[in-house]
């Protein structure tokens, strides 16, 4: 596969930057790296983006990521690695990036259950996360990014 442009964002004057200020204002809720890697990771595979897993898995081990997690992210609902918080947050992913013919997506059990976990500034910032990575998911594979290209 060869990329059909340089990635919008970055080929966008201040497009990236106004990205990375959106990751910074996620990160400053305190949510967990490693939760945000997973997430990005199961936005990734629903969207088959090979780019966005290619970067994210190695991120994730960055930040202490455990193989057994790295492995079964895809699995998660059938397996015991993952916290309630991990749960949720992955549930929250799979609503948010699957809306395609769900047209209740999301249901209030769900919310509850993550507004219960989250505090309000970290469930406005998870919500934020599955959709920038949905975005990265969007833009790799309308310009046919490269996996491997970009490593962090």
């Amino acid at each position: 596969m060869t990329a059909r442009m340089t990635n919008p964002a970055m080929a966008l004057p201040g497009a990236m930057d106004a990205l990375m200020k959106l990751s910074g204002a996620i990160a400053a809720t305190g949510l967990s790296p490693d939760l945000l890697e997973l997430v990005n990771m199961r936005a990734s595979q629903l969207n088959s983006c090979s780019t966005c897993l290619d970067g994210h898995w190695r991120m994730a081990r960055k930040h202490g990521v455990s193989d057994d997690k790295l492995f079964a992210v895809g699995a998660w609902r059938h397996t015991p690695y993952f916290s309630d918080a991990e749960r949720i947050a992955l549930e929250l992913t799979e609503e948010l990036t699957a809306l395609a013919g769900n047209p209740e997506a999301l249901p209030d059990a769900l919310w509850d259950a993550a507004a219960d976990e989250f505090d309000a500034d970290q469930l406005a910032a998870l919500v934020l996360a599955i959709a920038q990575i949905n975005l990265w998911n969007r833009l790799n594979h309308a310009t046919r990014q490269e996996a491997g290209a970009w490593r962090p």
